[in-house]
């Protein structure tokens, strides 16, 4: 029986899982080996270093999606325009050795003129929307650069990018709002959070709503530690607030458990349900486009 070597190769992370023809994960591993650690020329070295016992296997196929088919890569994986499915994505893959190794391409599209990119969340989108059963729906991806995806037909049809982790970090360490918080964020604080929320979904923006974090501080409203919270729910609100859709309809979240728990809060207060899909939606997602490479891969 065949197995697919499934890796998530992105900037400061290498990970990899190695599954059966089923889709089974029978191991995983992760390494310190974002692309970024990686000199020119070097990533054929690496990847042996991290995986060559599970690639010994004749009938082993690697899939690898995320920033390792990016400029600064292993090797370029060019933007598959939208709208894209398995068919339009398996198309576009770059082959690092022909019929043992390839890189899955990111995507691309345009809003009023404006090219946007993702590298590695469509793996995740595609792997969702089998472990969920879609084919239509808006699905959302935090991070420091959050992907709000729309698919019809079981195909990404266009997606926007929002730097909300980024812009958290940059007031959070370098602004004037810096000097109210303490050093490090600690637990979260759910009610502060809420509020910061309600806040941007009633404001008039980020620009003018994350003053108060400031003024707040100074008039003694709300203590240091709970200031990161409240900071969170501001970004992760002001993100919200520009989305439409109706009341009532429903996300699917994928990521990290910490931060679809907040965007899981969130959305409620616009009365939005949500659905949540872990790390496991990209090895979903690299063995059903190994299985559109080879049909009777699970042979």
């Amino acid at each position: 029986m065949q197995q697919l070597l499934a890796v998530d190769w992105g900037t400061s992370s290498l990970r990899g899982a190695l599954l059966d023809g089923q889709g089974r994960v029978l191991k995983e591993r992760s390494f310190a080996r974002g692309i970024l650690t990686v000199a020119p020329g070097d990533f054929a070295t690496v990847f042996e270093a991290c995986f060559a016992h599970w690639m010994g296997s004749a009938g082993t196929f690697c899939l690898i999606s995320g920033m390792a088919g990016s400029k600064q890569g292993w090797l370029e994986a060019p933007y598959c325009a939208c709208p894209a499915g398995f068919d339009e994505v398996a198309s576009h893959l770059a082959w690092v050795k022909a019929g043992r190794i390839a890189i899955v391409p990111g995507l691309s599209c345009e809003r009023e003129g404006i090219p946007d990119v993702m590298r590695g969340e469509e793996t995740q989108v595609l792997g969702a929307l089998q472990l969920l059963g879609l084919q239509d729906g808006l699905l959302v991806l935090p991070g420091t650069h959050s992907k709000w995806v729309t698919v019809r037909g079981g195909k990404i049809a266009r997606f926007s990018t929002f730097m909300t982790g980024e812009f958290y970090a940059l007031l959070r360490q370098h602004s004037l709002l810096a000097r109210s918080m303490p050093e490090a964020d600690g637990e979260v604080d759910w009610a502060a959070f809420d509020e910061g929320v309600a806040l941007s979904l009633r404001g008039a923006g980020l620009l003018q709503t994350a003053f108060s974090v400031r003024t707040l501080s100074l008039f003694g409203r709300i203590t240091a530690a709970r200031l990161p919270s409240y900071l969170s729910g501001l970004v992760i609100g002001e993100e919200i607030r520009t989305q439409d859709f109706p009341a009532g309809a429903q996300v699917a979240l994928i990521g990290a458990e910490a931060l679809t728990e907040r965007y899981g809060r969130a959305l409620g207060q616009r009365g939005t349900s949500v659905q949540r899909v872990g790390a496991e939606a990209s090895w979903r997602g690299l063995w059903a486009l190994a299985q559109t490479i080879h049909p009777s891969w699970d042979t």
